[in-house]
């Protein structure tokens, strides 16, 4: 598997290098040189500001947002930039709403997240977690593998040679001495790529399953009642692309209808349909069993999500880990939804700077809100003061969790 992985490197470092320096050859007459154009000064990603520019700061009861940053904590204290804060607040005493505000408002600074244009609104939906019927055999009611990762699955972090190009992944296989991408939905569904001896659990509804991999992790009722949670594993490397949007396009649903719950609705009047459909979606994402002891389902951070309160970012804009504040609406309403969230997660399909996913929770509330949310909001990134002084600015990326 090492050898692998260095030939994966090697030809995945080869392939940058040949994009960004091979001569393109061309038959069409040379083009005539454009000007130069004129320099603008750069976009700062997260923009310092005053608490009293943080639309709804004062509206919003912190307390539980604070027990959900405590986690955070557990692995933010380990770097330096936030030992210092999650020292302080791990020994804080009182816990009333008063001291946890006059706490954050005293050792943070509230830093607006900009898109690259300078605009300071986004995209805010949000996830949830499922609730599957499944087996631990395959039987003919229990005939969808949920499947954990593939050992031949390669995966190779860029930013360990490119430090500009951190939190950037290549995922691959071999084919003899060649790298080839790794296998689509529709290969590891029906075609070459099923990894045979990898299924983790069966369960009884495709829609269901295709929503877990979306949601990222969820749980499982086996048929003695025992309850098994899995969680996010691995992805076969391919985009992410929106089957709501797609059926929009068909003229197949209305766009106000293409919801988690408008698309099931779908799925269930054109059965013959569905496995087409959700096979546009390429992306495929693996699972794994975590441990009965676990109290929530683990987000990329590596801790319990927090229901209402835990945020899905995108981690080259929103340091995880972070507390994040929220200003946007209720889903489907003009209600506002200002809240104190903590960045404990991230998503195939959260790329942008003001950009989020909404943890709903677990249960039929959390689906039904989860499932009709897109709204637009705004958000500030709390960052300890020391952040300021060290010159830590991310630098603005390239402007890129869908529901559905």
């Amino acid at each position: 598997m090492k050898n692998q992985l260095t030939l994966f490197a090697i030809a995945s470092l080869l392939l940058l290098q040949a994009c960004t320096m091979a001569p393109k050859r061309t038959t069409e007459a040379p083009q005539p040189v454009p000007p130069l154009p004129v320099e603008t000064a750069p976009v700062v990603v997260l923009q310092p500001t005053d608490w009293n520019s943080v639309t709804g700061w004062a509206e919003d009861d912190i307390r539980p947002a604070w027990a959900a940053f405590l986690r955070s904590c557990a692995v933010l204290k380990n770097k330096p930039l936030w030992q210092e804060t999650c020292v302080q607040a791990e020994s804080l005493q009182a816990q009333d709403g008063v001291t946890l505000r006059q706490f954050i408002e005293s050792r943070f600074v509230p830093h607006q997240v900009l898109n690259s244009d300078g605009s300071g609104e986004g995209l805010i939906t949000g996830y949830y977690e499922p609730l599957l019927k499944g087996s631990r055999k395959q039987s003919k009611r229990y005939r969808y593998p949920i499947y954990t990762t593939p050992d031949e699955l390669l995966v190779i972090d860029l930013g360990e040679v490119y430090p500009e190009l951190k939190n950037m992944r290549l995922r691959g296989r071999l084919q003899g001495r060649k790298v080839v991408p790794y296998y689509s939905r529709a290969e590891i569904e029906g075609g070459p790529g099923q990894p045979k001896g990898k299924e983790l659990l069966w369960v009884d509804d495709e829609v269901d399953l295709f929503f877990l991999q979306i949601q990222g992790s969820g749980r499982v009722e086996l048929e003695n009642g025992e309850i098994v949670r899995v969680g996010y594993s691995d992805q076969n490397g391919h985009p992410y692309k929106s089957v709501g949007r797609l059926l929009v396009e068909r003229g197949e649903l209305a766009l106000d209808k293409a919801s988690m719950q408008g698309i099931k609705a779908w799925g269930q009047k054109n059965p013959r349909k569905l496995p087409e459909l959700l096979q546009q979606n390429s992306s495929f994402v693996f699972f794994r069993e975590l441990p009965a002891n676990v109290t929530g389902p683990l987000g990329s951070l590596g801790v319990p999500l927090t229901p209402g309160r835990s945020l899905a970012i995108d981690p080259r804009v929103v340091p995880q880990g972070a507390p994040v504040f929220l200003a946007t609406t209720w889903p489907n309403t003009d209600k506002r939804l200002h809240r104190l969230m903590v960045a404990q997660d991230t998503g195939g399909a959260i790329k942008g700077n003001v950009r989020a996913d909404f943890f709903w929770g677990f249960g039929p509330d959390a689906a039904n809100q989860a499932g009709k949310m897109r709204q637009t909001g705004k958000m500030w990134v709390l960052m300890p003061a020391s952040y300021m002084s060290q010159g830590d600015l991310p630098p603005a990326p390239v402007a890129q969790k869908t529901c559905c």
